[in-house]
């Protein structure tokens, strides 16, 4: 294998050295150049758009590589280690790797912490025993792809040198858009890149077929380089390419910008119906090899397009796409809501009752006036709401919702039961609210366990506004700012005052695992006076050992899922109670919006690795329940009864949440009746979302044991999508322990 050259690496270094002191839009779209279009990967056999990616070991992203300016010291070691290289080049790439220690975008945002946010959150290092984490990301970007695909790369140029001929008339700066200018003009550079690769291929090429293919190709890629796209393949190649550069992970209201090319081609007889499928096909497959993981949604349906016909015809291509490609990737997404076009929920349910985990479906009947209120903004704006990720929500183009950070509720209640030390290291990790002897009663205890939670969400709020700060300062992010209300018109970056709304999320775990331990401790403590509060705190010390009995009456208390008005009240009053704890912190800190996402992918295992034995009769270091879904095998009362824990939970006190169902493919025998009937109900009754998984847990089973035979079966983690096979063991085990339908 030929020795990585480092060369992007070292360039971009150079370069960022170079012009480390000009103004941070010119520096930022000169770094870019060294890595555009040189990281960008060869068209492969059967590709129908160009545009495949391998990031740099050393960068500028928002997310992809990593956070800003990167710099990957692991990989690049990692690649050192391989190897033979001349003593030039290692001195070289270490020196590299010195100068990125304390430039790295990710060293400045630690480096800006307080010493009270610092002492509440020390490590980056998660998952490892503790309560609380920041997460190093600019995620969650839905860019305006309407107005790139409405005015191309030249007409973007036009409004950007508009906007700086009016700022110069002010006497104001004007290098935040002659970096955009320069920004678009690499943009139509890859695409003159790629149009040349695409010739020289058809030029070499035997089969004619796939020489016409690539000829096309070329051919639209050297005409959205100069002109506005005029078809369906143009606007794909344009809105992916664009979608490159700028970093951004998720692919927004995919039928409202696409929909109209696609019924302009039909109309004119330019494409037919399965040419058109074939395009969308060959765009998801490209969408799948990104492997973004948590990320690449795309959105369809819902309410406030403005044309819902076009939308709606390509909305069915897309999920017959999902259908058909086989792929964890992307993860679309439909909104519906009375009235909708019967015909896409049809297909929803055939979709997903072959197994594919698609669509996940979004209740707009309650989502939009939810979004309404807990992001602050009025009902025509939650219109717009689109979830990304694991299912975060934010306002398509027009919010910014994550940098966003971790707490584990259950750590926290750990350390509230140990006096502010975390219990599987014994180090101080919270604060001191009280020994055991002080809670008299369970009020006191809650009381306590709401100052810890407080103390964190405190630091974490801190912590994402300063993230922010620092990004915004150190880069205008120029591909998302190009693309994002109100940038242009406000002359900022979208971290330094651009963006409409700028609000934050903090990801909480153990939600339900930390409401069924609060319920055991007040029925067999305080209660029935079964156990006392010292003598429980000794047992989860101990892992339960010698004292399984105990164990079997904590298992036996009421849990969540079951619609016992008990296990359901006191999920309640966690979730009322972390969710106003994180959007009273908006204001403090100067966001838009901080709220509260319950969209576990699979950290609930991976957390639970590093947590203590809970008094819900969990075993230390077992995972903890997905979400605000069930402890997988509690809800033991039927469908119906989980479904009606689930609508308990207020949606409009936070910004997303995941609801995981596995059914059978039984259910989907007769037409998909039974289904209908049962998730018309939840909705009607308040139901938010739906993440639905059809497969028989014997088959996942199977799996286990022979997984070469069972590559087919995909299944929904938390908010993203695998094949099953794929996932560690420990995950496999939680998903299987999961109630089917």
């Amino acid at each position: 294998m030929k020795p990585y050259d480092f060369s992007v690496e070292l360039n971009f270094t150079r370069t960022y050295q170079k012009y480390k002191n000009e103004h941070i839009a010119i520096r930022e779209v000169l770094c870019l150049k060294e890595m555009y279009p040189r990281i960008f990967c060869e068209i492969r056999s059967g590709d129908g758009f160009a545009g495949r990616v391998k990031m740099s070991y050393a960068g500028f992203s928002p997310e992809p590589g990593g956070l800003g300016y990167y710099c990957n010291e692991e990989a690049i070691k990692s690649e050192l280690a391989k190897n033979e290289y001349d003593k030039k080049l290692r001195n070289d790439v270490n020196a590299m790797l010195e100068f990125w220690k304390t430039e790295n975008t990710r060293y400045k945002v630690r480096a800006a912490y307080s010493p009270s946010v610092a002492e509440a959150l020390p490590s980056d290092n998660w998952p490892e025993p503790g309560a609380a984490f920041p997460l190093y990301r600019m995620a969650g970007a839905y860019l305006d792809y309407e107005k790139l695909l409405c005015n191309g790369i030249r007409g973007m140029k036009n409004i950007i040198s508009w906007k700086k001929a009016r700022t110069a008339g002010r006497n104001q700066d004007t290098k935040l858009f002659e970096g955009m200018e320069t920004a678009l003009d690499l943009l139509a550079q890859c695409c003159l890149y790629y149009s040349e690769m695409a010739s020289g291929l058809a030029a070499a090429e035997r089969d004619p077929m796939r020489a016409g293919e690539l000829e096309t190709m070329a051919r639209a890629l050297r005409n959205i380089a100069s002109e506005r796209p005029e078809t369906l393949r143009e606007a794909i190649q344009l809105s992916w390419l664009y979608t490159i550069l700028s970093g951004s992970l998720n692919y927004g209201r995919m039928d409202v910008y696409l929909g109209d090319f696609l019924a302009r081609d039909l109309e004119k007889g330019t494409l037919s119906v399965s040419g058109a499928q074939e395009l969308v096909n060959s765009y998801w497959k490209l969408m799948a090899d990104r492997r973004t993981t948590w990320n690449g949604r795309v959105i369809l349906g819902g309410v406030g397009r403005r044309n819902e016909k076009n939308a709606d015809r390509f909305a069915l291509l897309a999920m017959e796409a999902s259908r058909a490609v086989k792929e964890a990737e992307p993860q679309l997404s439909l909104r519906f809501y009375k009235g909708i076009d019967e015909s896409l929920m049809e297909k929803a349910l055939a979709v997903i009752g072959e197994g594919r985990t698609y669509p996940i479906l979004y209740n707009d009947d309650v989502n939009v006036e939810a979004v309404a209120k807990a992001f602050r903004i009025s009902h025509e704006e939650a219109e717009q709401y689109v979830p990304f990720g694991c299912g975060e929500y934010v306002i398509d183009h027009q919010s910014f919702g994550t940098p966003s950070g971790i707490i584990n509720l259950l750590d926290v209640l750990e350390i509230t039961l140990h006096n502010g030390i975390e219990p599987m290291t014994g180090k101080e990790a919270g604060i001191k609210t009280g020994v055991l002897e002080q809670f008299e009663t369970f009020e006191q205890l809650f009381a306590a366990y709401k100052r810890q939670v407080e103390y964190f969400v405190s630091a974490l709020a801190k912590q994402e506004k300063i993230e922010y700060q620092v990004a915004g300062k150190t880069a205008p992010f120029l591909f998302l700012s190009m693309l994002y209300g109100d940038c242009l018109e406000r002359g900022k970056g979208i971290f330094a005052g651009g963006v409409r709304y700028l609000g934050g999320t903090l990801e909480t775990y153990g939600n339900i695992n930390t409401a069924n331990s609060l319920l055991a401790i007040r029925e067999a403590v305080y209660e029935k006076k079964l156990l006392t509060l010292e003598k429980l705190v000794e047992i989860l010390d101990k892992n339960f050992e010698g004292y399984e009995k105990e164990r079997r009456l904590l298992l036996d208390m009421p849990k969540y899922g079951n619609d016992d008005g008990a296990a359901d009240g006191m999920a309640v009053r966690v979730h009322e109670h972390i969710c106003r704890a994180v959007r009273d912190q908006a204001d403090r800190v100067g966001l838009h919006s901080y709220l509260v996402v319950m969209i576990n992918n699979s950290a609930n295992t991976t957390m639970g690795a590093f947590t203590a034995a809970s008094a819900d009769g969990r075993r230390k270091n077992e995972f903890m329940a997905n979400a605000n879904n069930p402890v997988g095998g509690s809800d033991k009362t039927g469908l119906t009864a989980m479904l009606n824990s689930l609508v308990k939970l207020n949606p409009a006190i936070h910004a997303g949440a995941v609801q995981n169902i596995r059914l059978s493919p039984e259910l989907f025998r007769d037409g998909h009746a039974a289904v209908k009937s049962i998730l018309k109900t939840y909705f009607e009754n308040g139901g938010t979302q739906a993440m639905i998984t059809v497969v028989n847990k014997s088959d996942l089973e199977k799996a286990m044991r022979e997984p070469e035979k069972y590559a087919h079966i995909f299944v929904r983690v938390g908010g993203f999508s695998a094949r099953f096979v794929e996932l560690d063991r420990s995950v496999q085990l939680e998903i299987l322990s999961r109630t089917q339908y």
